[in-house]
């Protein structure tokens, strides 16, 4: 198994000239948001593109646009997008690393939102983007240094739930059946 290593934007500055730091709380680090200017369906298939899946069961957020997506990392990582309503002709992107929906351990692991992943993906697809700092209500102009994030793996092995499913589904049929003969 392998921790996840990233970096996350920490002092920034805002088009106004002021300055302020990404909050840390026991909960995690304060969400940034991705604001462009596309359609959701260029983006979904941009994504697509990019090898991301839709998600069959998540918490879905206010004002989150139809299923949230996700892409295999380094076992046992993956990567959730959601894209979230904003104004007219922009759309919002929220992204977090987490352990795979794939693991039990999914329900209760660390995550944390992720930034330079999808800027690096809308890079390479040439799309121009802001950042939109939430608690503040207001556009960050730059990024002035970083936080060091490591995801580090869950010290008990992650199991994988449906083998187990599949497995404690074939012992109840068993043992109904042997019931059933015995009756």
């Amino acid at each position: 198994m392998v921790e996840f290593l990233t970096r996350y934007p920490k002092t920034l500055s805002f088009l106004d000239g002021k300055k302020d730091k990404v909050m840390v709380d026991t909960k995690g680090v304060e969400q940034l948001t991705i604001v462009v200017k596309k359609s959701v369906e260029e983006l979904l298939k941009i994504f697509s593109n990019e090898g991301f899946t839709h998600v069959k069961f998540e918490h879905k957020q206010e004002t989150q646009i139809g299923s949230g997506l996700s892409l295999k990392l380094k076992k046992p990582w993956e990567m959730h997008v959601r894209l979230l309503e904003m104004k007219k002709g922009l759309v919002a992107i929220q992204a977090e690393v987490e352990v795979s929906r794939d693991y039990l351990q999914h329900l209760f692991c660390q995550r944390t939102p992720v930034f330079y992943e999808v800027e690096e993906l809308l890079k390479k697809h040439q799309i121009e983007y802001k950042i939109w700092n939430e608690r503040i209500r207001k556009y960050v102009s730059t990024v002035l240094d970083n936080y060091k994030v490591k995801l580090v793996t869950p010290s008990f092995p992650v199991l994988a739930w449906k083998p187990m499913v599949y497995v404690i589904s074939t012992i109840g049929v068993l043992y109904l059946f042997k019931y059933i003969m015995t009756v």
